[in-house]
């Protein structure tokens, strides 16, 4: 049996669905008897961390999963992966970490040299680090489209407002490689022409409301809210949007995490992925 069905026997077993209970589901094998086993009973609370586009599909994944694992309660901690990342650094509880770009997750991996990781932390189990998912970003506009923008292009002579996420977040740091390719990123700072959100679903809101004139955001979050979509980036104009998952070294419950990563990897939870825009990674 592979390590995934071993991790998912693990959690059926502390949930009582197994006979023979969790007999060589510590990290140590059968031999390890530092830390004890949780009883059939007791619920286990997992905290993870994850980037704010995927509040809507891990939400609903955590309702199908107590079918998996009753004894499991998912708590979510939903931000941009910059505050995550930030929190982690700070010694905040979590058990997975799930950032909407590399940088953040790289920033915490041991595995990584000095361009990627300057402070040398190693905080994640780099062992457990996969590729989840995809993501497109997209250019919306309110409802109408009253300024008529139909274009990134578009942006540079239509555009009195936009909302962007801020520079620590993944999708502003995505939004300002698109502009500043296309040579609209100073002219619109200068002029006083964006608007910041802390996370992407503030810039979504600002959209959503009619506040601005059009915003950047992932082709998932427009689609949770409804949003028109004139305009996707291309792998030209912008990084390809990555989503990096992994367990964190001081985990408080590491083998439940990873059974709930190896779980988010399946092809039910894919389904639910993929119906809002993501795609499988690889």
């Amino acid at each position: 049996m592979n390590d995934k069905g071993k991790r998912m026997l693990c959690v059926m077993a502390a949930a009582g669905l197994l006979a023979g209970g969790l007999a060589g589901c510590g990290n140590g094998g059968p031999a390890e008897t530092k830390k004890e086993a949780p009883h059939a009973n007791e619920t286990v609370e997992l905290t993870v961390f994850a980037a704010a586009s995927m509040t809507e599909t891990l939400t609903e994944l955590a309702e199908s999963y107590k079918a998996v694992a009753p004894n499991v309660k998912l708590t979510f901690n939903f931000d941009s992966s910059g505050t995550l990342k930030t929190q982690i650094e700070e010694g905040a509880d979590c058990d997975l970490f799930i950032s909407a770009a590399q940088k953040q997750m790289n920033q915490l991996d041991a595995s990584k040299d000095a361009a990627g990781n300057p402070d040398g932390l190693g905080l994640i189990d780099a062992a457990t680090r996969v590729d989840l998912l995809e993501n497109k970003v997209a250019l919306v506009v309110p409802e109408g489209n009253p300024a008529g923008i139909r274009s990134f292009q578009d942006i540079g002579g239509k555009c009195d407002l936009i909302a962007l996420g801020n520079d620590d977040v993944p999708v502003g740091q995505y939004s300002a490689e698109i502009l500043t390719g296309l040579g609209l990123l100073d002219a619109l700072e200068s002029e006083n022409k964006i608007t910041y959100g802390s996370n992407v679903k503030e810039v979504t809101t600002q959209v959503a409301e009619g506040s601005v004139d059009c915003g950047i955001v992932y082709a998932t979050d427009a689609f949770s809210a409804g949003l028109t979509v004139v305009d996707q980036a291309t792998k030209d104009m912008c990084k390809q949007v990555v989503y990096p998952a992994a367990v964190l070294k001081a985990a408080p419950h590491p083998d439940e995490a990873r059974a709930f990563l190896d779980y988010l990897q399946s092809d039910a939870a894919i389904k639910v992925f993929e119906a809002v825009g993501f795609a499988k990674a690889g």
